[in-house]
């Protein structure tokens, strides 16, 4: 894993090198980044509920296509061993999961997803960035992509037109429905993070405007995180601010929580936005035995059925997509058979629940020991070389800082939110944009994270 950040000699095998160019220009050479900013901004479109692959898987799948055609045109190595190692390690577990899974032609599927999201999304990333600035177009479209979300999420509550929530509709969901609940969630907390390790460290040579208007929206972006009513996505967004304020110095740190912490007493005390909903919400995460909420026993219920399954079989699981099958003969009575949705333009429909949402007892389900050692050991990687990587950049005044606090909060984020979550839905495919941008970060030679 590389760790030396300073500009490299000129190399032919180590990719693209970095090049004099103007740092907010030259978008003729970026076009290959366009199905990358597809797959980001394209979860925004309205998708049905039916299940099949919607716009922005398609766009992913032209970013890989375009990926494979620039490897086949330029005849460039396309990964190092180490990267190839660390994305290519979870294919174990997967391909183990589905040839030993009770009807390997319904695990099919699942294995096609989980490459998708987990390998080729993120080396398609990976190898599609050329240098920080590149990183910097994907992350300010997960901003786009968070205020625009957001500012629906926002008009649905203040109009009582979002999902319902306590007999009102008022839970912002964006354009995603009450379906997919923590979708409008997930981006927004995707586009803070990308905004505040904007404001933290801005750019050399950035416009001047860059570093308040990053300011402004990460802190905007939190009333419609707030209003999302999703208990795990605040606790990932909490957790990834606070590694990332840990990792840019004590005095920076102690200023930036003290601007959020006004503006959470400004938004929730003063304009008094859901501030007892709030409050309801997040102590509804610890009341599991006395009066506990519907769906926190529900998700412990499908806890403890994840659980029954991996021990019946603890090598390679059930097989992939195999949690719904065998979930009713893991489960306690008291799980309910599923959990209630309205509002947002959709009529009352009762909503199957098909996964324990907690992303790891999923893959320990379904792939067992080894296909959670395999997925666990490549984002430990990654998180830990990005770590790392960010420490050597701020030790020496390095320009992609920014950079690499977005791809630190940005991991940090994802794998505490799949403490709560798992995949599933339109944005399951920003999970893998998401990996491929920490994996960049970490992973990358250094002659394309040198340049500004």
């Amino acid at each position: 894993m590389a760790a030396v950040l300073t500009p490299p000699a000129p190399s032919t095998a180590a990719g693209p090198r970095a090049v004099s160019r103007p740092p907010w220009g030259g978008w003729r050479s970026r076009w290959p980044l366009l199905p990358l900013v597809a797959t980001v901004l394209l979860p925004a479109l309205p998708h049905g509920a039916s299940g099949g692959g919607g716009p922005a898987d398609v766009a992913s799948g032209v970013a890989v296509l375009v990926c494979v055609g620039r490897l086949l045109y330029l005849r460039q190595r396309p990964l190092s061993a180490t990267a190839a190692l660390v994305l290519g390690l979870p294919v174990v577990g997967f391909a183990l999961a589905t040839v030993t899974a009770a009807d390997p032609a319904a695990a099919l599927p699942g294995l096609v997803r989980y490459l998708q999201v987990f390998v080729l999304v993120p080396i398609a990333v990976c190898l599609l960035l050329r240098d920080a600035h590149g990183f910097r177009i994907v992350a300010g479209s997960l901003v786009v992509l968070a205020v625009v979300q957001g500012i629906t999420g926002v008009h649905q509550y203040v109009t009582g037109t979002g999902a319902s929530y306590m007999g009102e509709d008022i839970r912002a969901v964006g354009t995603f429905g009450p379906s997919d609940i923590m979708g409008m969630a997930t981006v927004v907390a995707y586009g803070l993070l990308a905004a505040a390790a904007c404001a933290l460290r801005t750019p050399r040579n950035a416009p001047a405007w860059l570093r308040p208007c990053a300011a402004v929206l990460a802190v905007a972006l939190i009333v419609p995180l707030t209003l999302s009513f999703s208990r795990g996505v605040w606790i990932a967004t909490a957790a990834a601010v606070l590694v990332v304020l840990a990792l840019t110095g004590r005095r920076q740190a102690l200023t930036s929580l003290a601007v959020l912490g006004a503006a959470g007493v400004v938004v929730v005390g003063g304009f008094g936005i859901g501030s007892e909903m709030i409050a309801d919400r997040a102590a509804s995460v610890t009341r599991v035995t006395s009066t506990p909420d519907r769906s926190v026993s529900d998700r412990y219920a499908m806890w403890s059925a994840a659980g029954a399954m991996w021990r019946e079989r603890p090598a390679a699981g059930v097989g992939l997509k195999g949690f719904p099958a065998h979930r009713d003969g893991h489960a306690s009575i008291g799980l309910s058979s599923g959990s209630d949705t309205a509002g947002a333009g959709q009529e009352f429909r009762r909503q199957a629940l098909l996964s324990p949402h907690n992303m790891y007892l999923l893959v320990l389900s379904e792939q067992g020991l080894i296909g959670l050692t395999s997925l666990l050991g490549s984002w430990a990687a990654i998180l830990a070389g990005a770590v790392r990587r960010l420490c050597v950049a701020r030790s020496r005044g390095h320009a992609a800082v920014d950079c690499g606090l977005a791809a630190v909060a940005l991991m940090t984020w994802q794998s505490v939110n799949f403490l709560y979550a798992d995949i599933g839905g339109p944005t399951t495919v920003l999970s893998g944009v998401v990996l491929g941008l920490a994996a960049w970060w970490a992973l990358s030679g250094p002659d394309r994270v040198s340049a500004v």
